[in-house]
């Protein structure tokens, strides 16, 4: 199997994330855009990217944790818009994991992971 960058981790894991986030608002009833928005961006932001990290962190497998140092590590051109470095590359990092664990096709561990973060 290729190994992906962190940044093309992140990149992957971005979208799994939010298409994640989306869905699982959706089947909990939410249907008005508006409102759909303002939760989703609740999680899917870098703040909320790194509440999400904050709440499984213990919970991560040594493995994880390196895929987590990776994507957090990584050099990228982007900057942070609305958080500080700090915790944009927190939630870089928490989008590698989420885009490793996609690649790896480890959905069951995805979403074990996912159910942790969104109830």
């Amino acid at each position: 199997m290729v190994q992906y960058n962190g940044v093309t981790l992140a990149y992957i894991g971005d979208a799994v994330y939010e298409l994640y986030i989306r869905e699982t608002l959706i089947k909990n009833g939410l249907t008005k855009v508006d409102s759909l928005h303002q939760e989703a961006i609740k999680y899917t932001s870098a703040n909320g990217q790194k509440a999400a990290l904050d709440v499984i962190y213990e919970s991560l497998t040594e493995g994880e944790i390196s895929i987590f140092k990776r994507g957090r590590n990584a050099s990228s051109m982007r900057k942070a818009r609305n958080a500080d470095l700090s915790v944009y590359k927190q939630a870089t990092g928490f989008e590698a994991l989420i885009g490793y664990l996609h690649i790896t096709q480890n959905f069951e561990r995805l979403h074990e992971i996912m159910s942790i973060i969104i109830k």
